[in-house]
């Protein structure tokens, strides 16, 4: 059976994608890294900092569609894993989650753990709206939960450091 593609766009989801600029963050480079996972993000730069420099500017943009980064978590099969990243911070309201802008200019996602910040800076994902929870259990649905079943924070959702629950 092919797989429900998801984009968040007309799925009454408010979707928000962001990054922060500190110190010699060059905008350029942070907005390549963006649309390499994000490709129709869409914002006016900053301008790029010069030494010394005190910039601490957020770019962002509202609306953006979730398929480039959807693809990418199917294609690295990290479905399960970005189910629980993407679940940690849900409640009624939304979620947020942030990947690795390093690992996104090679076209990949990687969650960086709670508390950890990367070399390179994060991207930072909200996403808000209605049965959020069965949304992003279809977003990252795979044939393997046809064996065994996941959902938002079961009994297999990773623990606080990042490590497996075992089940075996």
């Amino acid at each position: 059976m092919a797989r429900l593609k998801l984009n968040g766009v007309n799925e009454n989801l408010s979707v928000l994608v962001s990054s922060k600029l500190t110190g010699a963050d060059d905008p350029e480079i942070v907005l390549d890294a963006i649309l390499t996972i994000f490709p129709e993000f869409r914002c006016g730069l900053p301008s790029k900092p010069t030494f010394p420099t005190l910039q601490n500017d957020i770019i962002a943009a509202e609306g953006v569609p979730l398929d480039g980064f959807l693809d990418a978590i199917h294609r690295q099969a990290i479905l399960d894993t970005s189910l629980d990243f993407m679940s940690t911070n849900l409640d009624s309201t939304g979620t947020m989650f942030q990947i690795s802008r390093q690992a996104a200019m090679s076209g990949k996602v990687a969650f960086p753990l709670p508390g950890d910040t990367p070399l390179g800076g994060v991207i930072v994902v909200e996403i808000g709206g209605e049965n959020l929870e069965d949304w992003l259990e279809a977003a990252t649905w795979h044939n393997g939960r046809e064996n065994i079943p996941r959902r938002v924070r079961d009994e297999f959702t990773m623990d606080g450091q990042g490590e497996a629950v075992t089940w075996h």
